[in-house]
């Protein structure tokens, strides 16, 4: 098998621009990576269209760095006539009749999607066991989560099976799988990409974002996926090139550390590896401070009411009556829509679907749901006081490392638990990047976050470059490993 996917995307233009290779074999190349991967990263493989849409190219567009380039989406995000799950039963069988805008700007930059990506039931779960599907594992260590919601898209990218992916963030499902397999992975900023034809788990804290090998190729996907779409309202036109600070230099920076990102429950290796960024960053001319932002210990609760309520309204359209599954043999409308969600649902689902359907039922409504926006607006208020200050703010991704798949299957919180240093970022809307920054003892890789005010994905790619060439760490997996 070819091994020209595991090049730099700028080496891999190279040789098209030079007609060394072709489209085709890339997509061939990636194909047949999907087709032996056996982590389970992918629900769909479309090998005919991928196949027909690379013969289609035309000349390689010598500006367009993307021009060839496989890649694969979450199964969250609309791609027409490519069936898109939602890793559920309930849409195991819908095929849309439209594209996601950014599945059209993919296309239209001449990129060659190979399939739709494995993720947890709906976006919800931060450890890819929702699914419908099955676990997708973790490339470090076959017998561990990938992380979740993105899990298919992290794993199927840190396998080099594909070298760039879409995956989507509602409180830390880009972050947190990036982490788990180490990759980087972008949560931009709230209304930086357009959510049209995102199937929607929580519309106020969902979006999408790029998960690729580098931080180069992250801002140069970024780049795409940022052009205006009337369609959707939230969205602000910022086109803009994010590699234009890469390589900049760092000295005089100040960062943030909240003490909140530093604390006990989160495990000490990573709080070591964490240690050591910021003994890097010193002795290179940065100030770092450990300051206190206040109300990021109410972000679970905060998640709990919010993405759940919106949760409980989004997904109140799966009736088995429009599209997706539904209940034979039933005696009438009532029936119909208890047996297809009873069925069409997961546990997981179903149980976050119940719980904010009663945050807005009633008073409840006022009593919870009202409140919680009310300290979601604090929260937003005082890192936007922390970034008067500071440049960027930094922590740890996740508070653990990768565990087994089966466990924790009957603790309800953990999922939510899992998230609670990613959460903030998506009730405040700020950009959000993880960064590998070394590994475990058990060789299991470790994540960074990095933080930047609304709309400064730039500044932020500009720390994680200066990070990443200066610990040059080996991030391929190397096959599979179970230990």
């Amino acid at each position: 098998m070819s091994k020209y996917l595991d090049l730099s995307i700028e080496k891999i233009h190279s040789l098209l621009v030079k007609g060394n290779i072709t489209p085709l074999d890339l997509t061939y190349e990636a194909l047949e990576r999907a087709e032996k991967d056996k982590l389970n990263c992918f629900i769909i493989i479309d090998r005919d269209g991928a196949i027909n849409r690379a013969k289609s190219l035309g000349e390689v567009e010598k500006d367009n760095l993307l021009f060839g380039i496989p890649v694969a989406l979450k199964d969250n995000i609309i791609t027409k006539n490519i069936k898109t799950t939602a890793g559920s039963k309930m849409l195991s069988n819908f095929i849309p009749v439209y594209d996601a805008h950014v599945t059209k700007l993919i296309e239209e930059n001449g990129m060659v999607i190979i399939g739709k990506l494995n993720m947890d039931e709906f976006a919800m779960g931060s450890s890819n066991q929702t699914s419908f599907f099955g676990p997708v594992k973790n490339p470090w260590n076959n017998k561990l989560v990938s992380g979740g919601s993105s899990g298919g898209s992290a794993a199927s990218v840190s396998s080099r099976i594909i070298p760039l992916a879409l995956g989507s963030d509602t409180g830390g499902s880009i972050r947190q799988p990036s982490a788990f397999c180490g990759v980087v992975g972008l949560k931009p900023t709230y209304g930086r990409i357009s959510r049209y034809g995102l199937i929607a788990f929580a519309s106020s804290l969902d979006q999408i974002g790029p998960i690729t090998r580098n931080v180069y190729e992250n801002a140069l996907f970024l780049n795409i996926l940022t052009k205006k779409d009337e369609r959707d309202l939230t969205q602000k036109e910022t086109e803009e090139d994010f590699t234009s600070l890469i390589g900049k230099d760092v000295k005089g920076m100040k960062i943030a550390i909240p003490s909140f990102y530093i604390s006990d429950v989160i495990d000490k290796e990573i709080l070591d590896k964490l240690n050591s960024i910021q003994n890097l960053l010193k002795e290179n001319g940065i100030t770092i401070d450990i300051i206190d932002i206040p109300y990021l210990n109410y972000a679970v609760p905060l998640y709990q009411i919010i993405a759940l309520g919106e949760a409980s309204s989004n997904l109140a359209r799966f009736d088995g009556i429009k599209y997706g599954y539904s209940k034979d043999n039933v005696k009438n409308i009532d029936e119909l829509y208890y047996k297809t969600r009873s069925e069409g649902f997961g546990d997981e689902v179903k149980r976050r679907i119940m719980v904010g359907s009663f945050m807005l039922s009633g008073e409840n409504a006022k009593e919870y749901y009202e409140k919680a926006l009310k300290i979601r607006k604090s929260m937003t208020l005082e890192f936007e006081k922390a970034f008067e200050k500071y440049d960027l703010i930094i922590g740890p991704t996740t508070t653990c490392l990768p565990y087994e798949i089966d466990s924790n299957l009957d603790d309800p919180n953990k999922s939510f638990i899992d998230d609670i240093l990613s959460i903030p970022v998506n009730m405040s809307g700020l950009p959000s990047l993880s960064l590998p920054i070394g590994f475990s003892k058990t060789n299991l890789p470790i994540g960074m976050q990095i933080i930047g005010k609304k709309w400064d994905e730039k500044n932020i790619y500009r720390l994680a470059s200066f990070i990443e060439n200066k610990l040059n760490l080996d991030l391929n997996p190397g096959g599979e490993k179970d230990e």
